[in-house]
């Protein structure tokens, strides 16, 4: 499968900031002599926006690279990362800021989530997502509706691929008590989790049960992703109207640290999905 864009772009981030580093020199140092602002050297360095092929030409040439085959190989990676990938065809029913997060979604190995109050878009029924999308918009169209569910069930066929990334669920008890839509709804969705963890074997699933007490992540959902051909991994965290992605060693290492703890709290896998399958035939009751 090739790589998305928005993993192209963190991949020529990460070379451009070694080149950097092996002249030992500072994103301050790089943005002064170009004449660039800091943050627009981190932005690219961090994958975030996409390079121009005048842009990049000028970067290698500040770290030495003068080879004329290795510089035209560089731009041709700058001109893919720059295609678009299949979410800009649903244009203005995606935020901006969410953008990048499915390309990373789409070429993960593995993604590791928490969330703490509704069921991951990976997961959601066609209804349920219809639900939390009015929710959550203000007054939003039917059009409007229909089109942001649809792009969450394309989303999913990432969970069918082949090779199909690892995907770890940890629910927070209040997702599954929590009515989304009709009991109907909610019945549909409890029912399609626990079939999903049992039918497709990249799948797991977990409760994480009030009992468990007070936790590292208390209100605070977050995914990590990883990648196959791509060092590093990263954490996203979204917000109501802006998201925050990490990918520090630090930070990442700090996620991964309390997801494990999570992992531990939670109820076993096997309980989850016969709780699961209780909690929706008690909906409604």
């Amino acid at each position: 499968m090739a790589a998305s864009p928005t993993v192209l772009r963190r991949r020529l981030g990460r070379e451009l900031r070694n080149l950097r580093e092996a002249k030992s020199l500072t994103a301050a140092q790089v943005a002064k002599g170009l004449s660039w602002s800091e943050s627009k050297v981190s932005r690219i360095e961090g994958g975030k926006s996409p390079l121009s092929d005048k842009d990049a030409k000028l970067l290698l040439n500040t770290y030495g690279v003068e080879d004329s085959r290795e510089v035209a190989q560089f731009v041709d990676l700058v001109r893919r990362s720059r295609q678009n990938g299949w979410w800009h065809s649903y244009g203005d029913a995606l935020p901006e800021w969410f953008k990048p997060y499915l390309g990373f979604e789409a070429d993960a190995s593995q993604i590791l989530i928490y969330e703490t109050e509704l069921v991951h878009g990976l997961l959601q029924t066609e209804r349920y997502a219809q639900a939390v999308i009015r929710s959550m918009s203000q007054a939003p169209s039917a059009d409007e509706v229909d089109r942001r569910a649809s792009a969450r069930l394309q989303r999913q066929e990432i969970l069918t691929r082949d090779p199909a990334p690892k995907v770890w669920v940890i629910l927070n008890e209040s997702v599954i008590h929590r009515r989304v839509g009709t009991v109907d709804v909610m019945r549909e969705q409890l029912h399609r989790l626990a079939e999903m963890a049992e039918s497709l074997p990249n799948v797991t699933v977990q409760v994480l049960p009030f009992e468990a007490g007070a936790h590292a992540s208390m209100g605070y959902s977050f995914s990590i992703l990883s990648f196959e051909d791509t060092p590093g991994s990263l954490v996203y965290s979204e917000q109501l109207t802006s998201a925050v992605y990490l990918d520090k060693t630090q930070d990442v290492g700090r996620h991964e640290e309390i997801f494990q703890q999570l992992v531990a709290a939670s109820t076993r896998p096997d309980s989850s999905v016969a709780w699961l399958k209780e909690t929706a035939e008690r909906f409604g009751k």
